[in-house]
C-alpha cells in the first residue's frame, strides 16, 4: 500500500467503521485509532501510536458516552461480519440458516367424554315398557319336530344367544298374552310418557317401571304409525324427566349415548357417534318415514323407545329400528328425529289424533342423471312427478318436472325431507317454494290443506263399458328403442291419465326402465302429445333424458341415457 493513501476502494478493511455512531467514534479514539478517508470517499481505520495507555479510560468513557447520549437505545444493534470474513448476499445467507424444525401437528379430537354425570342426572327419567299383547299361536307341527322356530320372548332370545342348550319352548297357549318389552322416557312430572308404536302394539296392558323398581299401570293415549311414536300415561307426581334438544343442530362425528332396556336389561348405556343426520330408509306403505337420525351406538332388542341423548342430556331422538343380519346389533342403528316425535306428542296428547299438511303433490328423489337431465348443479330437491288437479300446488302452477329445492328458505336435500317440512305446518299456512323450473330458479306461494288420505283408480286399457272397442292408431317406432302408440280421447278419460303414448315394445337401453303398457307423459318438465314432439325433446335434451312415465295409476321420472353418437 502506498504512503499516504488508504486501501482501495472496495477493499477489506479490519474493522469497517463507516457506520458506526458517534460513541463508537470515542471508543476508537480511546483505543489509539484514527479515521482518515480512503480514496473512495469513505473513512478508514489507521492504528495511533502510544495508544495503549488510553485503553481503560476509552473503554470507560465510551461506555458514559453511550448511556448518557439522548440517542441511546436499548435495541439490539445488528450484526456486524466477523473480522477476516466477507460479506455475505442476502440471498446466501438465508441459505446458510439452519432448518427450523416444524411445529408438531395438534389433534383434532383429544381424550374422551365421561357420561357418568349425564346417566346420573337423566338415567332416572327412562323406563322399561312391558306390555301384555294378544297371543300369536306358533305352528305345532313346528313344536312336536322339535323345531322352536324364531324366539318369541327376550328371555328365549338372550338364551339362544348365549348358547344355553335345550331350553325349554314356552307355548303362547301355556302362557297367555304375549309379553313384549321395550322403552320409553317421561318427558312430564305428572306422567306422560313417549315410546315407540311398535312396542305397544296391540297392547291389552302396559307396565312401565321407573329406575327405582316401582312399577305403574300406564293408559296408551295415542299413537302414530307413520312416525312411529306412541304417547303413555301413569298417576305421578313429581316424576324426573328429560330434557327435549334440537335436533337441527346435529352433526356427524358428535357423541351421542342410548339408554334403554335391551333384552329386558333395564338402565342399560351404550354410547356411539352420530353416522347421519337424515337418513332415508326403505319403506313400504302410502307414506314414507321421516329422516332418521343413525347412529353406531348399541341398539338392540328392548331399547325400541329408549331416548338419544346428546353430550348437554338433551333427548334428540327416540331409538327405533336397527339394519340387523343376525337380529342383534351390527352398528347401524336409527332414531326418530325429537322435534318430529314431540309434534306428534303434542297433537295426541291435546287431540287424540295427529293432523298434517300436505300441498296435493307426487314427489320422487333427483338421481344425478336426472339432476343433468333437469340441468341441475347436483342432486338434491324433490322432484314433482304428479300434481293433483286442484290441489294447493296445482292452483300455485306447480307443475310436473319442477324441482322442489326450499320451504321457506329451508334447503330440501332429499324427497324425504319435503313431507316432514310440510306436514308439520298447521291446515290453512302459506308457505314459499323455491323451485327449479326450466333451468331457472322460481318462487313460489302455496297454502298447505289437511292432508287426506285417497283411493287410486287402476289404469286400463280394456274396452270401453258399452262392450265396444275403439280402433287404435298404429303403433310408430321411437328413438331409445321405443315402440309408441297415440291413445284415444276415451282411453285418456277411462285411465284418468294426461298422457298420449303407451309404450307398446321395448328395447335397449329403453328396456332398463321403460315396460311395455307404461304411459309416457313427458320429457323433462313439457307434456308430450305424439310421437314427433317426443322425438323433438329427446333430440334436445342433454347425455340423460327424464321420462315422466305412469304406470299402474303412479307417475314417476324415470331416466334413459342416450346412445353415444
Amino acid at each position: 500500500m502506498a504512503a499516504g493513501r488508504g486501501p482501495r476502494c472496495g477493499a477489506l478493511t479490519p474493522l469497517n467503521l463507516v457506520h458506526l455512531p458517534r460513541w463508537q467514534e470515542h471508543l476508537a479514539a480511546g483505543l489509539g485509532l484514527s479515521l482518515e478517508p480512503m480514496d473512495c470517499g469513505g473513512p478508514r481505520v489507521m492504528p495511533v501510536k502510544n495508544a495503549s495507555g488510553r485503553l481503560f479510560m476509552a473503554l470507560v468513557g465510551g461506555a458514559i458516552l453511550s448511556a448518557c447520549s439522548p440517542s441511546a437505545s436499548t435495541a439490539v444493534p445488528p450484526v456486524e461480519p466477523a473480522v477476516g470474513t466477507a460479506m455475505l448476499p442476502v440471498a446466501a445467507q438465508a441459505v446458510a440458516t439452519p432448518p427450523v424444525a416444524a411445529a408438531p401437528v395438534q389433534p383434532l379430537v383429544t381424550g374422551l367424554p365421561d357420561f357418568t354425570a349425564l346417566v346420573e342426572r337423566y338415567g332416572p327419567a327412562v323406563v322399561n315398557v312391558r306390555v301384555d299383547a294378544r297371543p300369536q299361536p306358533r305352528n305345532t307341527q313346528q313344536r312336536d319336530r322339535g323345531d322352536r322356530g324364531a324366539p318369541s320372548t327376550p328371555l328365549e332370545e338372550f338364551l339362544r344367544r348365549f348358547g344355553v342348550p335345550d331350553f325349554p319352548p314356552i307355548d303362547p297357549g301355556e302362557r297367555g298374552p304375549r309379553p313384549g318389552e321395550g322403552s320409553g322416557f317421561i318427558v312430564s312430572p305428572d306422567g306422560y310418557i313417549m315410546t315407540n308404536a311398535h312396542v305397544v302394539q296391540g297392547a291389552e296392558q302396559v307396565t312401565v317401571t321407573l329406575w327405582d323398581r316401582r312399577e305403574m299401570e300406564a293408559k296408551v293415549v295415542g299413537t302414530d304409525q307413520r312416525t312411529d311414536v306412541a304417547v303413555l300415561k301413569v298417576d305421578g307426581k313429581d316424576l324426573p324427566t328429560v330434557k327435549i334438544g334440537d335436533p337441527s343442530k346435529l352433526k356427524p362425528g358428535q357423541w351421542v349415548v342410548a339408554i334403554g332396556s335391551p333384552f329386558g336389561m333395564q338402565n342399560s348405556v351404550t354410547a356411539g357417534i352420530i353416522s347421519a343426520t337424515s337418513r332415508d330408509l326403505p319403506f313400504d306403505g302410502p307414506e314414507a318415514p321421516p329422516p332418521f337420525i343413525q347412529t353406531d351406538a348399541a341398539i338392540n332388542p328392548g331399547n325400541s323407545g329408549g331416548p338419544l341423548f346428546n353430550l348437554q342430556g338433551e333427548v334428540i331422538g327416540i331409538n327405533s329400528q336397527i339394519y340387523s343380519q343376525s337380529g342383534g346389533y351390527m352398528g347401524l342403528s336409527f332414531a326418530i328425529p325429537i322435534d318430529v316425535a314431540d309434534n306428534v306428542r303434542q297433537q295426541l296428547i291435546k287431540t287424540g289424533r295427529v293432523v298434517r299438511s300436505m300441498i296435493g303433490v307426487r314427489i320422487q328423489n333427483v338421481s344425478a342423471a336426472e339432476a343433468e337431465a333437469f340441468g341441475l348443479d347436483r342432486p338434491r330437491g324433490a322432484l314433482v312427478s304428479e300434481v293433483s288437479k286442484g290441489g294447493p300446488a296445482d292452483k300455485a302452477g306447480i307443475r310436473n318436472g319442477d324441482i322442489i329445492l326450499s320451504v321457506d328458505g329451508r334447503p330440501v336435500e332429499s324427497n324425504s325431507s319435503l313431507p316432514t317440512m310440510i306436514s308439520t305446518m298447521a291446515p290453512g299456512t302459506e308457505t314459499e317454494l323455491e323451485i327449479w323450473r326450466e333451468r331457472k330458479l322460481h318462487k313460489v306461494k302455496v297454502r298447505v290443506v289437511e292432508l287426506v288420505r285417497e283411493g287410486t283408480v287402476p289404469a286400463s286399457l280394456e274396452g270401453r263399458q258399452d262392450g265396444s272397442q275403439a280402433t287404435p292408431p298404429a303403433p310408430k317406432e321411437a328413438s331409445l328403442g321405443l315402440t309408441l302408440r297415440e291413445i284415444t280421447d276415451e282411453e285418456r278419460r277411462r285411465m284418468q291419465t294426461q298422457g298420449w303414448l303407451v309404450v307398446e315394445r321395448v328395447e335397449e337401453p329403453a328396456s332398463q326402465s321403460i315396460r311395455p303398457g307404461d304411459i309416457i307423459v313427458a320429457v323433462g318438465g313439457t307434456p308430450v302429445r305424439n310421437v314427433a314432439e317426443l322425438e323433438a325433446r329427446i333430440k334436445n335434451s342433454p347425455r340423460h333424458v327424464a321420462l315422466l312415465v305412469q304406470r299402474q295409476g303412479e307417475t314417476r321420472y324415470l331416466t334413459i341415457r342416450k346412445p353415444d353418437q
